[in-house]
């Protein structure tokens, strides 16, 4: 199955987190962020996993996952790092990302929220060409976002 390193580093990610009370080095955080929608954040897995290509043959990391709660919603941010978006140097544009976004929703979030026993009524699947805090502007990086409703065990893609 295409999603195996990446789920399989996410496993190790999360048996490290969850065997520890201390933050591993290098990786998962947990704050609070109210100022950020409105909404409290928590970041449910650490960074360094497995880079996966995807459709358009760029090679994304999985960043981080946040949880958040939107109005009555529960929402998954899956933040990728995806340098080939970036504006300056990159050859990937949103086009060529476009088909990347199911992909990601349906091989790697939605195996992720049955793995770990997690609902959601969306997902919402962002590729940054850098890191970048969630919630603050970068005005030199690029980021795409798309966002889907969970249906059962489908992403419908949700145009916004």
């Amino acid at each position: 199955m295409a999603q195996q390193p990446l789920l399989s580093a996410l496993r190790t990610v999360r048996r490290t987190i969850t065997a520890r009370t201390a933050t591993p080095e290098g990786g998962a955080r947990s704050w609070q962020q109210p100022w950020v929608r409105g909404c409290a954040l928590s970041v449910l897995i650490a960074t360094g996993s497995a880079a996966q290509t995807v459709p358009s043959g760029q090679a994304v990391t999985l960043s981080e996952v946040l949880v958040d709660t939107v109005g009555a919603e529960t929402w998954l941010r899956f933040r990728f790092l995806a340098p080939q978006i970036a504006r300056d140097g990159g050859d990937i544009d949103y086009a060529d990302a476009e088909a990347d976004f199911s992909y990601l929703c349906a091989d790697v979030a939605r195996p992720y929220m049955a793995e770990f026993d997690l609902e959601a009524e969306v997902v919402a699947i962002s590729l940054m060409d850098r890191e970048v805090p969630f919630g603050q502007a970068d005005p030199d990086a690029t980021q795409f976002f798309e966002l889907f409703r969970i249906k059962g065990d489908m992403c419908i893609w949700e145009a916004l």
